[in-house]
């Protein structure tokens, strides 16, 4: 009979096999990586909060609570709060003061700028318009240029007796109206060179301007004063006077001023009301992004 073979003693682990049961085990070390991998979710998520937030105060224009704006968004409202605070101490969205409703900034608006619709102009520049109608007892309108005349894209009346009766998409010539003269100043020394080439000047009333020597050199009176008057040259009835509305970059998008019967716009009234106009104007521009309103046009 074979003996029996003495058991060998139990052989250490080689290096190999000492590695493979190390990743077996769980390290008490904290993993860089993961901890890494970690915050980078965080972030992301607190950025998809904050875009949905964001996202939700757009589709209400006319403002928004905490309360509903938490909901909406499915977070409490201390979180949300933190979050929209951060915002508004960015500047892209805003609270307005007595509501506490949350709006979007004006940030956002410089860094969308070539997306600004007319739509999104209308809804910005109505209340502003309303205030200026109240304040003045005039029609206000905004106006923007359309080809070689301007358009009216929003309008207000006053509680003044004798209110203008155009309606928002009226479509005016721009050498024989306020609005339009603001337009036609902003354009650059070759553009208008090449308008008064291809336009004709009709005259709407006996004040019309039909010389395009004329209308250089008012043009020229607008870019240094950045304000023009209609004195009864669309309508013989009536009076008006306009100024710029610029975006972030310093250009003119358009142009805003008020109308009235030429009885009660008187010159003393019109140069009065040119200053309300102004601030409107300004306000409107400040809506659009715009830092200043200095630069002459």
């Amino acid at each position: 009979m074979k003996a029996r073979a003495k058991p060998k003693p139990a052989e250490k682990p080689s290096a190999t096999r000492r590695s493979a049961i190390a990743r077996l085990l769980p390290s008490t070390e904290p993993n860089i990586d993961d901890e890494a991998e970690e915050r980078q979710r965080a972030g992301v998520q607190s950025l998809g909060r904050a875009f949905a937030i964001l996202e939700e105060i757009a589709r209400h224009r006319e403002g928004i609570g905490l309360a509903e704006l938490s909901k909406l968004v499915g977070l409490h409202n201390s979180t949300t709060f933190h979050l929209a605070k951060t915002m508004v101490s960015l500047g892209y969205i805003r609270q307005e003061r007595d509501s506490k409703r949350y709006r979007v900034g004006r940030p956002l608006f410089a860094l969308a700028a070539s997306a600004l619709d007319e739509i999104e102009m209308v809804n910005l520049a109505t209340p502003i318009l309303e205030d200026l109608s109240r304040e003045t007892g005039e029609s206000g309108h905004f106006a923007v240029r359309m080809g070689d005349a301007v358009i009216v894209i929003a309008r207000t009346s006053g509680p003044g007796a004798f209110q203008l009766t155009d309606r928002v998409g009226v479509v005016r010539p721009a050498h024989c109206t306020a609005l339009g003269k603001i337009i036609l100043a902003s354009l650059r020394p070759d553009q208008l060179k090449r308008f008064l080439e291809r336009v004709e000047l009709k005259p709407s009333t006996k004040k019309s301007i039909t010389d395009p020597a004329v209308l250089l050199k008012e043009i020229a009176e607008i870019r240094r004063s950045a304000i023009a008057f209609d004195d009864g040259e669309f309508n013989p009835e009536v009076r008006c006077v306009a100024v710029p509305v610029y975006n972030f970059t310093g250009d003119v998008v358009g142009a805003l001023g008020i109308s009235g019967p030429i009885w009660r716009m008187t010159d003393q009234m019109i140069q009065s009301r040119a200053k309300i106009v102004k601030a409107a104007a300004n306000r409107l521009s400040a809506e659009f992004g715009a830092a200043s309103f200095t630069k002459p046009l």
